[in-house]
């Protein structure tokens, strides 16, 4: 994954490239990311509602008024009922009447903790963690459907860890002085949101620590970020009878029924060390302490739909103490994300109509041709891989299916009910539709028509098992994609991501799926091996870099990521040399080659809060902008080229120590 602006026909060439962005104070061969991004930076300081801003937030922002005004229109008029107007009408003006919220308080989420209070035994526990799983709020584990690894053209169950408050395990098992600092704050969080339930100060305080205590048995039985990025560590097949030899305590087969899933026959299970100690847990841990730890999975899973109260209370810890954000997101652009997440294909529709001009879809069909064509010719190329292993590699890229705009088949939202009682009634119907629509690809063919992300969305995916590459509408806008611009500039930006999500099949985690998209394994051990020290190279590189005072990146879990810029840039500056015709003339004094590298630095242009670095850092399997700028531009000798840059400068790499991979 790569991680709005309209598109006009009458973007001039030499604005492809705003030299407003640049900061020519600063040396291309010393710094490249402040040389072009130094001027956009110093004019798009972060705002208080963001943790970080660039050039891809912006567009989101720009794309954010795009569908406001698509919402705003529908929202403001009558519709007849059942129809998708007035199922994004109701759902949008529901969650704007912050009156009728604030009169309601909690009475809309007190049907769920009235299951709660009814629990009487560890049966009961189950069968409500069974119910709050249909309605989209997963206590204690996750639960989703998605082709099998193995077997990708049949779509199987995945019981996967889960149940944490916090975003990931690391937060209770690290004691750094930060990770401290965040358990301490969580815990007054959690305290402060009981006390908000009515709960009084000491019993708040019992209920905090005891929550916190579970969550935290549950984050150290559960894997790190870095053990899930091996496929194979996280593919366990199973049946019924073998969940139940791991996890005796918990009625699995009730469970499956009680979500839908009559018989789930063979399903993956993520981490069944997880499994167990969940099960353990089950008997170990009183009845009257799972409530307490139910009720707070409620109330964290539906603060945003809640009174002012809640909603601060949940930006106190998870924006300000966790990413540095000083002010919380318009309501409006809030309720707008709820309401694109319960009918985003229906939205989406609607957005490709008025804003995605059908003559972008086939300018990137013609880029993504090229992009494979110049990937096929370096993968014949490379001297460290087998013939063997370069033909099945020719295969796999050859197969790569590619979508872009939006999808061929629509969803259909005619079961999805939406009404004016509650914006938390119509957030629970949302995510119970969108369960059901989930359980209901369990043990059927994989859908290969069907998109994982809408149109409106700023991003861009590779998907393994589908061995697909994915182009939502929303990212072929400037700066990634100009209509009318000069190839240099379209092939350093928008190529670029493109090269990036098809060398993701290439990458550490996507190399080991097949053609069709089946975890086998197609490289001769020889070649596996000389990759495995090509991509150590680079690994050892970021590691290396500094990200906030004595921080360093981590190099093992951006691994993917950085494989797939350097790709990605190799993949697309080669693709530019075969359709240039020679006669191309220096725009604003940049030749092309300066052009396609600053058009690639600018998606990048960012700056970030401090706590925003850290954050990333130990959860974002992307590197941190600055260093998607600096560190493939020092392996790449066409860049050394094209900007003067010698040894002893800063942005150069000799040749013993570059990382070469695709």
């Amino acid at each position: 994954m790569v991680g709005g602006m309209a598109c006009t026909k009458d973007t001039p060439k030499s604005k492809t490239i705003d030299l407003a962005d640049l900061d020519t104070t600063m040396s291309p061969a010393a710094d490249f990311d402040n040389y072009a991004n130094g001027g956009w930076k110093k004019r798009f300081p972060i705002p208080d509602e963001k943790s970080r801003f660039g050039s891809f937030d912006l567009l989101a922002d720009s794309g954010e008024v795009q569908v406001q005004t698509l919402i705003t229109e529908i929202a403001s008029k009558k519709h007849d009922p059942g129809t998708v107007g007035q199922k994004i009408a109701d759902f949008y003006n529901t969650g704007m009447d912050t009156v009728k919220i604030e009169a309601d308080g909690l009475a809309p989420v007190q049907p769920l903790f009235d299951q709660i209070s009814a629990i009487q035994g560890k049966y009961d526990v189950m069968k409500v963690v069974s119910d709050f799983h249909t309605k989209g709020i997963f206590p204690m584990f996750s639960f989703f459907s998605d082709a099998d690894q193995k077997n990708s053209e049949m779509v199987v169950a995945y019981l996967y860890q889960g149940g944490l408050g916090m975003p990931d395990r690391d937060y209770y098992m690290k004691d750094d002085e930060r990770s401290k600092e965040i358990q301490a704050a969580y815990l007054i969080h959690l305290q402060k949101m009981f006390v908000l339930t009515g709960a009084d100060e000491a019993t708040a305080k019992a209920n905090a620590e005891l929550v916190y205590n579970i969550e935290k048995r549950m984050a150290s039985a559960s894997m790190t970020l870095l053990e899930q990025r091996d496929p194979h560590k996280i593919y366990h097949k199973m049946d019924l009878e073998g969940l139940r030899k791991i996890s005796p305590e918990i009625n699995w087969g009730a469970h499956f029924e009680r979500i839908g899933l009559q018989n789930p026959g063979e399903f993956i299970v993520g981490q069944p060390d997880f499994v167990t100690e969940l099960s353990k847990m089950l008997s170990e841990v009183s009845v009257d302490d799972w409530k307490i730890y139910l009720k707070w999975q409620v109330v964290n899973s539906l603060d945003a739909y809640l009174p002012k109260v809640f909603v601060d209370q949940a930006f106190d810890f998870f924006g300000t103490t966790l990413t540095g954000q000083k002010a919380d997101r318009p309501r409006w652009k809030k309720v707008q994300g709820s309401t694109n997440n319960a009918l985003s294909e229906a939205i989406g529709q609607m957005y490709v109509q008025k804003y995605f001009p059908a003559e972008a879809k086939k300018r990137m069909l013609d880029l993504v041709g090229n992009l494979k064509v110049s990937l096929g010719e370096r993968i014949d190329q490379l001297a460290w891989m087998s013939n063997e292993t370069k033909a099945k590699a020719r295969e796999k890229l050859n197969a790569v299916n590619v979508k872009i705009g939006y999808p061929d088949n629509w969803r259909d939202y005619s079961a999805l009910e939406v009404s004016t009682d509650s914006y938390v009634a119509n957030v629970l119907r949302a995510r119970s539709f969108d369960f059901k629509h989930m359980i209901g690809k369990v043990n059927r063919p994989v859908d290969r028509t069907e998109w994982m992300m809408p149109p409106q969305m700023v991003n861009a995916y590779y998907n393994p098992s589908m061995n697909e590459i994915v182009f939502p509408a929303a990212i072929l806008q400037p700066p990634f994609f100009f209509m009318d611009g000069d190839d240099a500039v379209n092939y350093g930006a928008i190529g670029v991501v493109i090269g990036h999500e098809m060398t993701h099949g290439f990458d550490d985690q996507g190399r080991q799926y097949d053609k069709v998209g089946n975890l086998a394994d197609w490289w001769t051990a020889e070649d596996a091996r000389l990759f495995g020290e090509r991509t150590k190279v680079l690994v050892d590189q970021f590691n290396n870099y500094t990200v906030l005072d004595t921080l360093k990146a981590d190099g093992e879990l951006s691994l993917g990521e950085n494989i797939a810029d350097l790709g990605g840039l190799n993949v697309a500056y080669h693709a530019l040399k075969k359709v240039q015709t020679g006669d191309e003339k220096p725009i604003d004094g940049f030749t092309p080659d300066q052009r396609f590298f600053l058009a690639y630095a600018h998606l990048w242009a960012q700056n970030i809060r401090d706590k925003e670095i850290i954050r990333r850092t130990k959860e974002d399997v992307h590197s941190l902008g600055r260093f998607r700028v600096l560190g493939p531009l020092r392996n790449m000798p066409e860049f050394h080229q094209a900007f003067n840059v010698k040894e002893g400068d800063y942005m150069y790499l000799g040749e013993a120590d570059r990382a070469m991979i695709w």
